[in-house]
């Protein structure tokens, strides 16, 4: 995959935190007022402070190589 061209805006952050909720590969997801997110992967884990939408786009990538490495090892 080649590398980005621009930094992660907050809309294409707030699409990616959309569908992992949605998708119920993180707990919760919530922008701040001063553009930080709150994250927590299970409802009793810790909350995590991400600093912007490049924190976001970087985790949905952590979470979907993950989830493709689990679903190719179970083939």
């Amino acid at each position: 995959m080649p590398p980005r061209s621009s930094e992660p805006t907050a809309a294409e952050a707030s699409a990616w935190a959309d569908v992992l909720v949605r998708r119920r590969l993180l707990h919760a997801a919530v922008l701040t007022p001063t553009g930080q997110w709150l994250v927590q992967a299970q409802p009793d884990g810790p909350v995590r402070v991400l600093l912007g939408p490049a924190d976001i786009v970087a985790l949905a990538a952590t979470i979907q190589h993950r989830t493709r490495s689990a679903r190719s090892e179970s083939l």
